[in-house]
């Protein structure tokens, strides 16, 4: 099953909570949430307050994204009821199979997230250990940018890779995501599609949720 994922980055905050409800009533499957601190990504998002403030008003469940430094410090922050991932970025875990077996430990399922430049064989001896592998198809940090089309050779190759091996981990994709080349993603193998701008920029955002679905 292909599911969408809306990233709450590129909503209007001041509609928080009535773009969320928008969405969970169009069929969208789960919320993004990307978390930026100023130094790994060079943005600032916000924190786990912000996700906590939509426990009980939505029934989807938490995606959440981590771009940032030391994410093992504030894993538990994300922790709810509601949280299905918590993903980390290779990029900023030395020790990723600890990071790994510390989301676990938590309750809740393993992610991790490649940068555009970072090869596939960083995971090669986490393959196992990992339940969603994010591939980026912008450089993080900001909403609203266009895909990197390198990235589709990646999810193939990853794709790949999870057949060959047996794999369960799901296959996520993050980064200027569209009506126009989200087809393109989900036939290489992307079973979770976060979109941000392309949703909560529409005009309509029921009606944008359907259009991306009607593709799945």
């Amino acid at each position: 099953m292909i599911r969408l994922a809306p990233s709450i980055l590129s909503s209007d905050f001041s509609r928080l909570g009535e773009e969320v409800e928008e969405i969970e009533k169009a069929g969208a499957h789960v919320i993004h949430v990307d978390v930026m601190d100023g130094h790994f990504v060079p943005n600032i998002s916000y924190g786990a307050a912000v996700m906590k403030s939509l426990c009980g008003k939505t029934a989807l469940p938490f995606d959440v994204h981590l771009m940032i430094e030391n994410p093992d410090q504030y894993l538990e922050d994300f922790v709810t009821d509601q949280t299905e991932y918590i993903t980390v970025h290779q990029e900023a875990c030395p020790h990723l199979h600890r990071t790994l077996q510390h989301i676990k430990g938590v309750g809740v399922k393993a992610g991790v997230a490649l940068n555009p430049a970072t090869p596939l064989t960083v995971l090669d001896y986490v393959l196992e250990e990992v339940d969603l592998i994010l591939i980026m198809s912008v450089n993080p940090g900001f909403g609203g940018q266009k895909f990197i089309p390198s990235a589709l050779r990646k999810v193939q190759e990853l794709e790949e890779i999870r057949r060959k091996r047996d794999c369960g981990f799901v296959i996520e994709i993050d980064g200027g995501i569209n009506l126009q080349n989200v087809k393109k993603v989900t036939d290489a193998g992307v079973q979770l599609v976060v979109a941000g701008s392309s949703v909560f920029g529409a005009e309509n955002i029921g009606r944008r949720v359907n259009e991306f679905l009607e593709l799945f």
